[in-house]
């Protein structure tokens, strides 16, 4: 028997619960994973707490991310044994997910657990830190680089933002970090961003199509009024990677930043990234990631403590990553 969170939704209405499962409850695939530590995610809030219509298949076990151990295996690529993360391709939207103790899987998601980091390491990273490479290499692929000038990171204090702001400066990047949780300015600045700022500076309707340049690129996990601010304020030739919404999906903006100073607008995103692409970052994660930032900027809690987890996440009052371990039953 493995421990799960599952939600439901019958008739219209929502409810979750803490369930024992078989394997043969799981879901089809051909590799089995002991499941040993799974993450909790902006996304994974939204299912938890009903806040956004983004499973397909009822009833769900959430849960974005996951890591642990091949106990079975009938892909010839994917060897029991093998210690094994999985993050996107639907997992905990459209098939079950990590908050289970044993998971099946279709083994061409799983990637090899990069040498020199543990299974709780890549889930403290987890999504959130995945697309944060993504877009750091987003960056990269459009000249923007350490010595291009200061790049922003938005909602810096979020589980994206907070490994943006470390991976950036690690590679010696000029990192400014905006954030409405200006308590949190210490715990940026031990990170490695130089200046903080606050997002009500960011946070209103743009007035103007263009402001005086201050960054040579920005990472943009908010959206809405942000984005269309920082687009007015990226240097010609610059780089503006986007990955989230937390203060909105709309963007109300004007084509001035793009033909009159050629910025690049960038979407990122990690459910179906090319597995090229999903090795090299992982690859890079696992060398530009200083794992004693990482660990200062993650907490670890229980199955249980999830729910509670998931509300507090939605409300804005989680820094960092938070990590469940799955052995804590």
């Amino acid at each position: 028997m493995s421990r799960a969170l599952m939600v439901d939704k019958v008739d219209g209405e929502f409810s979750y619960a803490f369930v024992d499962l078989t394997d043969d409850d799981l879901p089809d695939g051909d590799v089995l994973v002991d499941v040993e530590y799974s993450t909790v995610n902006f996304k994974d809030g939204l299912v938890v707490m009903d806040a956004s219509p983004i499973v397909t298949s009822w009833p769900m076990v959430p849960g974005i991310d996951l890591a642990g151990t091949v106990t079975g295996s009938t892909n010839p690529d994917v060897a029991v044994g093998e210690r094994v993360l999985i993050n996107g391709w639907g997992l905990g939207e459209g098939t079950w997910g990590g908050f289970s103790q044993r998971a099946r899987v279709n083994g061409a998601w799983t990637v090899p657990v990069p040498a020199g980091l543990t299974t709780a390491q890549v889930m403290a990273i987890g999504t959130a830190g995945f697309t944060a490479m993504l877009c750091v290499l987003a960056l990269e692929d459009h000249d923007v680089y350490a010595g291009s000038g200061p790049v922003l990171v938005t909602g810096a204090a979020g589980g994206v933002g907070s490994i943006a702001v470390a991976l950036l400066a690690a590679l010696g990047y000029e990192v400014h970090a905006s954030t409405g949780r200006l308590e949190e300015i210490a715990y940026l600045e031990s990170l490695g961003a130089t200046t903080v700022i606050d997002r009500a500076e960011l946070s209103e309707p743009s007035k103007r199509p263009l402001a005086r340049a201050r960054w040579a690129g920005a990472v943009d996990a908010v959206g809405s009024h942000t984005l269309a601010n920082v687009l007015a304020a990226v240097s010609p030739e610059g780089c503006v990677a986007a990955c989230g919404l937390a203060q909105g999906m709309d963007l109300t903006t004007t084509v001035a930043p793009f033909i009159l100073r050629g910025l690049t607008l960038r979407g990122v995103h990690s459910v179906t990234v090319p597995r090229p692409r999903r090795l090299l970052a992982w690859e890079r994660l696992a060398t530009d990631l200083d794992t004693d930032l990482l660990g200062s900027m993650t907490e670890t809690i229980s199955l249980d403590e999830v729910p509670h987890t998931a509300a507090e996440i939605l409300a804005g009052r989680v820094r960092g990553r938070v990590v469940v371990d799955l052995n804590d039953i």
